[in-house]
């Protein structure tokens, strides 16, 4: 099971964002704020993308980066979250700065049933979501429940070493409400290991929650900072929720909803099309109003899903997957004696005819679902009577039809359930339009306020209101009209009551119920073998599922419209179009074996190429000669016209050695390396897959080689001296990747796949002038001398259109041992693809070596249709061209 493109780029989000995180040495707020700023938007206060809110710090007080996502129910929140942990292992520690070597994980969830749920699938070595980790994670995975925390069975402070720990559990045993939950907080003999792990690790009271013993579950969890995961994490926003969140002191939280609250810091949207578009949901939702006794919604229900599994059944005859349509009857809540209750419902629709094995209960006292598997062909389960027992944790996809026996003057709410009834059976498009279609069928005199709780129903599950419309039909005419996009509604006004039965009971006899269709299904069945007429639902849910398959063909990778509004979109320009779209261009990939899995093909990261570099061999011959001082002081100063400036100057003599002296006070000289060396690591980051205790045991060693008089200049100038070692090891990793990457083409581990497209839409931050042959209708901002040089190349007759590449994640990327973005993409009118990099004299350096190294790598393997130039104004360089060469160069192509 691979990820859908949606899913896909959730995932390049949160890869984003977490390079960001690392750009700013972890200021989480700046992080976030950069992030959205290079994607073309500004979070501001009100709109859909409001500046970062710091809702949970960790237990030193820092704020802990804690990000959101935002899927629609049926999206795969869990599959998506599944693929995350190795994005977020590679960027983000979870054991704090102790540097020890584990990665823990805390699933949180809302509710018992999805507690067990997630437990079965994520230990089950059978289940997507488990193959998936275990390929990320070298089969070296382990799921704990709150149960195996108290008593310690295999979780300790040497086993989770080494390995994922995943620890499922819910929101209320970690609020601590009843007894046994409880245990979490109290001493516990069993977790010896950890106290005594965290003593040697100097950690042995910092993690510790107030007025519990240090063994305790919780303070066994906050030694690790642990990554959080935290499904529907829309229900964990009120203060009692977020000090759940504080007291496990995480080291990242990573929300799953469907719904995100105010206070959601969201870097990533799915809109509702995509999942129509990958056939996850059965869309539009069909929703037919009989204004008639409710026995004619009972009828209406067992209609139509005879003829659905009539239609599924000549499907599975021609190769078709097993569907066995199954109806949710909603049944009115117990609140009175007349009330049709859902034992009522039960026994009416057996004195129908219909087998009791068929009929299943589900609600909140009575569960007959308990270990059926309702997806097995040998399961006989069509119609299930619930109230809002389904709402969560259970999700069948063969539920096709949402059938509400509420009393006939009540607004039908199904708020709750309504989800039930989207997702698509085995993610695929079926033959028959009615069945990649959900449906509601109501009986509500209140039938306007029904629909409103239909969207409500619809928002609870991810979908935007304001693309809701209500369109009014005619009286007395049953008409299913659309009502919006994503989701489309087809309703029937209200019908003519005249000749209805003021009797409202639930009669047997009147159940027009024809036998379980056969697994041959009927030949030639149009219909009328159903029972009831359902022609008026049948045909107008063919018409509205042919319009909306239209618009979700047309649907373009364009920005989610819950974001459109805030930014400048600009699209290509017509006459470039179909040129454009028809262009991949290649990227490195990587072929890596995931075992009993097979091998996988991976789009190539510089990690990879460093698996086996080690940083303690690795030289530590650094230049600090030239590092200047840092130590400034501002003051006013006084001025004309007594009027004072702000001015800064350097700092030395007395004020510094002051200053110097209360950084390190009474320390030896060893003390001092280690503090400084602690200092400098958080500052540098991670340099994954490189350890941190490998970083530490390095920054260490640089600082025992340095005089003492370099080390007092350390001390004062500690940011550039933390960047002269950064850039030392970034030289020497980027080094060791470049000579794998080499051997790794040689011997065919590497290869380049068309895999990038030009986006049909950009919203760059910045604009820049309007120059000729422009692929979109505005392009990025570009300074004074790539103005220039792509002036000069459109202007050439060879050149059909070009465009400003844009960087980190919004654009091409050669990727390999450094990830470049060359400014732009030049296409010819013979069909060569350019891509140009232009330096200032001024510019060059090292990095502009390995990048034209790269470039050509690129190009000469890419094939004679690809090109690589970088462009400089007059100099001349190795392997790099100047305007007047370059410009005489692409004419010819």
């Amino acid at each position: 099971m691979e990820l859908k493109p949606y899913q896909q780029g959730v995932i390049n989000d949160l890869g984003l964002f977490l390079d960001q995180l690392q750009r700013t040495n972890g200021r989480v707020r700046d992080s976030f704020y950069d992030f959205w700023l290079n994607k073309g938007y500004r979070p501001f206060p009100g709109t859909i993308v409001e500046p970062y809110k710091n809702n949970v710090q960790d237990a030193a007080g820092h704020p802990v980066p804690h990000i959101c996502i935002k899927v629609p129910t049926a999206g795969g929140k869990t599959f998506i979250a599944c693929n995350a942990l190795r994005t977020i292992f590679e960027k983000v520690e979870s054991n704090g700065p102790s540097g020890q070597p584990a990665n823990v994980v805390v699933w949180l969830v809302p509710s018992n049933p999805i507690l067990q749920q997630t437990i079965q699938n994520l230990r089950n070595p059978d289940h997507p979501y488990r193959q998936k980790i275990n390929s990320h994670f070298q089969n070296r995975v382990e799921i704990y429940d709150k149960q195996a925390l108290i008593s310690g069975a295999s979780f300790n402070a040497t086993a989770i070493q080494g390995q994922l720990s995943i620890i499922v559990m819910s929101f209320d045993s970690l609020r601590a409400k009843n007894k046994e939950d409880r245990k979490l907080f109290q001493e516990n003999g069993n977790n010896i290991s950890f106290a005594s792990f965290n003593t040697e690790r100097n950690n042995a009271t910092t993690h510790i929650l107030e007025g519990t013993d240090e063994t305790a579950v919780i303070n066994v969890i906050r030694s690790l900072s642990p990554v959080l995961v935290v499904d529907e994490s829309h229900n964990a926003e009120s203060e009692l929720s977020v000090e759940m969140l504080r007291n496990l002191n995480p080291a990242f939280i990573l929300d799953l909803t469907a719904t995100p609250r105010k206070n959601s810091n969201i870097i990533s949207f799915v809109d509702a099309l995509e999942l129509k578009k990958e056939n996850m949901v059965k869309l539009p939702v069909i929703v037919y109003n009989q204004k008639k006794e409710r026995i004619e919604v009972i009828n209406s229900a067992l209609s139509l899903q005879r003829r659905l599994e009539l239609l599924a059944n000549e499907e599975r005859k021609t190769g078709g997957k097993y569907i066995r349509p199954i109806v949710l009857f909603q049944a009115q809540p117990k609140t009175g004696e007349d009330n049709q209750t859902f034992e009522k419902i039960k026994k009416t629709l057996v004195d129908a005819g219909i087998p009791g094995d068929q009929i299943k209960i589900k609600t909140a006292t009575i569960d007959e679902l308990k270990g059926i598997n309702l997806m097995s062909t040998d399961c006989p389960v069509r119609y299930i009577i619930t109230v809002n027992a389904l709402k969560e944790g259970w999700d069948c996809p063969f539920a096709y039809i949402l059938a509400s026996l509420a009393d006939r003057s009540s607004a039908v709410d199904v708020e709750q359930i309504l989800g039930r009834v989207l997702r698509q059976p085995h993610v695929r498009r079926h033959k028959s339009p009615l069945l990649n279609l959900s449906y509601v069928l109501t009986a509500s005199s209140k039938f306007r306020e029904t629909l409103q709780n239909i969207v409500n129903g619809l928002n609870k599950a991810g979908f935007s209101a304001k693309d809701y419309r209500a369109i009014e039909a005619p009286d007395n005419e049953p008409v299913v009209n659309s009502v919006g996009d994503p989701l489309e509604l087809l309703f029937t006004p209200v019908q003519n009551t005249a000749n209805s039965s003021n009797n409202d009971e639930l009669d047997a006899a009147a159940i027009q119920y024809v036998g379980t269709v056969p697994l041959s299904g009927l030949p030639e069945d149009n219909g009328s073998s159903t029972g009831t007429d359902i022609s008026d639902i049948v045909q107008k849910a063919l018409d509205e599922s042919v319009q909306f398959d239209e618009r979700v063909k047309k649907m373009e990778e364009e920005t989610s419209p819950l974001l459109a509004d805030l930014v400048n979109q600009y699209k290509f320009k017509d006459q470039f179009q179909d040129q454009a779209k028809a262009i991949q261009l290649p990227q490195f990939y990587q072929r890596v074996s995931t075992g009993i899995f097979g091998d996988e093909e991976v789009l190539l990261k510089k990690e990879a190429l460093l698996s086996d570099f080690n940083l303690r061999k690795a030289d530590r011959n650094i230049d600090f000669g030239s590092v200047d001082s840092e130590l400034y002081k501002v003051d006013l100063e006084e001025g004309n016209k007594n009027e004072y400036t702000p001015r800064f100057s350097h700092i030395d003599g007395d004020i510094k050695d002051a200053l110097l002296g209360n950084i390190l006070p009474n320390q030896t000289r060893d003390g001092q390396i280690k503090t400084m060396t602690r200092q400098i690591l958080k500052r540098l980051g991670n340099f994954k897959p490189i350890s941190d205790k490998d970083v530490e045991w390095y920054i260490r060693q640089v600082l025992e080689d340095l005089t003492e008089e370099q080390f007092q200049d350390l001390i004062a100038q500690e940011y550039n001296y933390s960047q002269r070692i950064k850039q030392k090891i970034e030289v020497l990793t980027t080094a060791h990747a470049e000579k794998m990457f080499g051997l790794w083409l040689d011997k065919d581990k590497l290869f380049l796949r068309p895999s990038f497209t030009f986006p049909s839409t950009i919203a760059p931050t910045e604009t820049g002038k309007d120059l000729i042959k422009s692929l979109y209708v505005r392009e990025g901002k570009v300074n004074s001398f790539e103005e220039k040089v792509i002036d000069a190349i459109a202007n050439l007759e060879s050149v059909a259109f070009w465009t400003r590449n844009l960087e980190r994640g919004r654009g091409f990327v050669i990727n390999g041992f450094i990830n470049h973005y060359p400014d732009f993409i030049v296409v010819t009118k013979r069909g060569k693809i350019i891509l140009l990099e232009t330096k200032g004299d001024y510019l060059e350096g090292p990095d502009s070596a390995e990048k034209v190294r790269l470039g050509n790598f690129w190009a000469s393997k890419a094939g004679n249709n690809y090109r690589y130039f970088m462009v400089f104004e007059t100099k001349e360089v190795k392997g790099a061209y100047t305007l007047a060469d370059v410009s005489n160069t692409i004419r010819e192509l």
